[in-house]
């Protein structure tokens, strides 16, 4: 085996308990994916396999030192591309020797490794990052550079096991198909955290964090999906039947209670017919009265399990579910030119920032993708279609509609209010409390979680707490406008998002790299920006 985990335990900082008893193992060679719900520990469990956090409890062993490219980079910020890479004493000490220091520490630290510069280059023009000087500083790279960057690395270092974190997040389309490959090809023993189903579809072995264990599945990501879908199947099936075996029980209760109550009145009058002894009447009244509570006892019993029983398969059950919800129709009709563009473009300074000048329509019910390497100007054409950018060149008419706009910040929400004073800011129908209240229940925020503020809501809870204010509203938006709406969702919060839009009558526009996200929801063209 390549990794092994036994019996682990993690507990942050302030002692908060993140999961423990969790054991997984990665052959030689394997590669597996890591998924749960966000908030189980995935990345922090890839941590501890790297190294870079130290367990409560348990064991980590490895075969060897790990390759791990983390999810967010910030921290290298202050690191140039060569330090990133790791090859920054070796290039320092290859230079000096090449220029006639003959230094011992510069031979130990090349270590007969005279091919470094020809490996960097090949890695770099792998990833296509040719064009950056070794100099140069990573927090002058945009985001999927500083990846690529990161990824590079592994074809320099070629390692045995690679450790990677959401490793697709900020790549575009041509970036995400060369991580692909790349995956495809490495003999390595591969572990990762991913959102990405394209890319977990490529992986052997699914195995599922929970606070308490590690679930194995032995394929993909479809695979484990068929395989929860039966799962779901099997726990509707039990649930069914506790539901007819508690109403059975119940009736059961009900007869033997009237028959008890038969008996006692029949015994009443014999015993007042054979005027029998008050000492033997009170005796023989005091026994059926403890048969009879016995009984009653037992049923009660009986009931109470099969009715824990019933709320635990419930619980299960909704767990497993995908939240489903249902966005009302606009008034819009169909076909209504809600944008028109007529030979647009912007420019930042004296450059246009598009090469052809861009001519399309948006009508009412249209599904359009915005598509283009990173820096193509994608965010910028959706501020311009939300009017707030004029086109440097061309006409732009914007009819009037109502819009939703969905960033990766999730700036419709405020930060500082609570759930529940989030959900009374969109309560424009003047709902009483208690139909708020349902309202947000039903959309999986707890009567604990009411009170957190919308600034330390994960992704997929602020993505929930913004459908459940659009229901709360009953104000549905003509036009949805989506700037990668499935970056930072664990694959649940995924399905509830994909499900919302793929149901949604009215227009979207929408900027992904999620190709599964753009084949589910029906997008009907595309507008590629260069």
């Amino acid at each position: 085996m390549s990794i092994v985990v036994n019996a682990l335990a993690y507990h942050h900082p302030n002692r908060e308990l993140l999961f423990q008893d969790i054991s997984l193992a990665v052959g030689r060679g394997e590669k597996a994916a890591l998924v749960g719900n966000n908030g189980v520990g995935k990345s922090t469990l890839l941590q501890l396999v790297a190294r870079q956090l130290a367990p409560t409890a348990g064991e980590i062993s490895i075969s060897e030192a790990p390759y791990y490219v983390p999810q967010h980079l910030g921290q290298y910020d202050d690191f140039s591309v060569a330090q990133a890479l790791g090859v920054a004493d070796k290039l320092q000490a290859l230079g000096a020797i090449l220029e006639g220091d003959t230094s011992p520490e510069y031979f130990a630290l090349l270590n007969d490794d005279w091919e470094i510069e020809e490996r960097v280059l090949t890695a770099l023009t792998a990833w296509k990052l040719q064009h950056l000087p070794l100099t140069q500083p990573l927090k002058s790279l945009s985001g999927g550079e500083k990846t690529k960057v990161f990824l590079a690395g592994i074809l320099i270092h070629t390692p045995g096991i690679i450790l990677l974190d959401e490793p697709s997040n900020h790549l575009d389309a041509e970036s995400r198909t060369l991580l692909y490959g790349f995956i495809q090809r490495s003999r390595a023993t591969v572990l990762l955290v991913s959102h990405d189903r394209a890319l977990l579809n490529l992986l052997d072995v699914t195995l599922e964090l929970s606070s308490s264990s590690v679930e194995v599945y032995g394929g993909n990501y479809d695979f484990y999906r068929a395989q929860k879908e039966g799962k779901l199947t099997a726990l509707q099936a039990r649930l069914e039947e506790q539901e007819k075996t508690l109403k059975q029980t119940q009736q059961k209760a009900r007869g033997l209670a009237e028959q008890r109550q038969k008996l006692e009145a029949r015994g009443k009058a014999q015993q007042h017919k054979k005027a029998l002894p008050r000492i033997v009447a009170g005796s023989l009244k005091s026994k059926a009265e403890q048969s009879s509570a016995q009984q009653k006892e037992v049923q009660n019993d009986k009931i109470q399990d099969l009715t824990d029983n019933l709320r635990q398969t419930r619980t299960q059950i909704q767990e497993q579910q995908v939240l489903r919800i249902d966005l009302k129709k606009p008034d819009l009709h169909r076909g209504k030119i809600l944008v028109e563009a007529k030979a647009i473009n912007f420019a930042y300074g004296a450059a246009p920032l598009w090469k052809t000048r861009l001519t399309f329509q948006l009508r009412s019910g249209d599904r359009i993708r915005i598509a283009g390497r990173n820096g193509s100007g994608k965010t910028t054409l959706l501020r311009l279609l939300m009017g707030k950018l004029l086109p440097s060149t061309g006409q732009l008419t914007l009819a009037e509609f109502r819009y939703l706009y969905l960033d990766q910040e999730y700036s419709v929400l405020d930060n500082q209010l609570s759930v529940v004073e989030q959900a009374e800011q969109f309560n424009t129908r003047h709902l009483p409390e208690h139909d708020l209240k349902m309202l947000l229940h039903y959309h999986q925020f707890r009567q604990e979680s009411w009170d957190r503020k919308c600034g330390s809501l994960s992704g997929g809870e602020k993505m929930k707490l913004i459908l459940c204010c659009l229901a709360i509203s009953d104000n549905t938006p003509d036009l949805l406008i989506l700037d990668e709406p499935t970056n930072n969702l664990d694959l649940y919060s995924q399905e509830i998002v994909t499900e919302a839009v793929r149901s949604f009558a009215g227009s979207i526009m929408v900027i992904s790299h999620d190709e599964f996200f753009i084949r589910e929801v029906g997008i009907d063209s595309t507008i590629e920006l260069g």
